[in-house]
Order: C-alpha cells, then structure tokens, then sequence
C-alpha cells in the first residue's frame, strides 16, 4: 500500500483556471498577504539514498532531487486549533512542545477537498483561513482587511490548486 501511494501521481493543477485573471492575482495576494510563507508553492526533495525516519526509510532515486509544487513548508506549526496531542513518528521523539501544532498540509488538489484543517472541521477554505490563528494571525488579519473582490481572486487561485 505505502509503495502504491509513493508511486501515485502528483495532484495536477487546473491549468485553465489557474491562467484567469482571478486566479493570478489571487496567487499574488496569496504571497502578499503571508499565505506562502507556511503554504510555499515548491519544495525540493531530499537527495536520493537519504535516509530518514530514524534510519527505516530511504529516499528512491524516483522521488528524490524533485521540484515539487505541494504548497506546504511541511513543518509543524501552532496555528491555534491544535487538539493538544503531540506530534512525533516515533514515542521516544515525543515532545510536549508539538502538543498544539500540526503539519502544513498540502494545498495541492485543494479543490477536492470539502473539509479542510487538521481536523475536518472547516467546510471550505473561507473557513479555513478564518480559524488560523498562533502563528499564522497577521496572515488572517491580512486577509481579513482584503476587499470581497480579492477574497475572491484568493479563492479562485485555491481553486486552481
């Protein structure tokens, strides 16, 4: 199952909507106004024969040295809707620090997704932006100020994900 889902492809973009108007000025209110900061649009594998996961996995040629497109930094953050469980893969990496952050999901395929954040309980991504808070609070304050105009050029480049 986990090679099946190593192999699987990538989430392509809808390039029609991504190339509208909407969409384009979206993403760059996207960038404007922080988003990107934790959803950056690329991310570069780790090299190929690197091992992680304490030693248990090795990066394949296949998937290594790639510029992917995920719009996720990957790391934890406390965005304030954490549900208080630590976050690690291995027991002995628990750390109560991690309690109230999770990892930036992917935004990639956003637009077949209807519940969003960590815990499902965002029906759309206007929902989703709105709950952000910790770290990610000027971002949504930001985007709070945007007019109804440019939240809709946000959500048409979300859409396009």
């Amino acid at each position: 199952m986990v090679d099946e889902v190593r192999h699987t492809a990538l989430p392509a973009r809808n390039d029609s909507l991504a190339a509208s108007p909407d969409a384009q000025a979206g993403e760059k209110l996207f960038d404007q106004i922080g988003c990107a900061v934790c959803h950056g649009p690329s991310y570069k594998t780790l090299r190929p024969g690197t091992r992680i996961n304490g030693g248990t996995y090795k990066i394949p040629k296949f998937i290594g040295n790639t510029i992917i497109h995920p719009y996720s930094d990957f790391l934890l953050h406390d965005v304030g809707t954490g549900d208080g469980i630590p976050q690690a893969a291995r027991p002995e990496y628990l750390d109560q620090s991690t309690a109230n952050k999770f990892r930036t999901p992917p935004l990639w395929g956003l637009r077949f997704r209807d519940r969003l954040m960590h815990d499902g309980n965002s029906p759309g991504a206007n929902t989703a932006i709105e709950r952000h808070g910790g770290e990610a609070m000027a971002v949504r304050q930001h985007y709070e100020h945007l007019s109804p105009v440019e939240k809709k050029q946000v959500q048409q480049f979300l859409n396009s994900l």
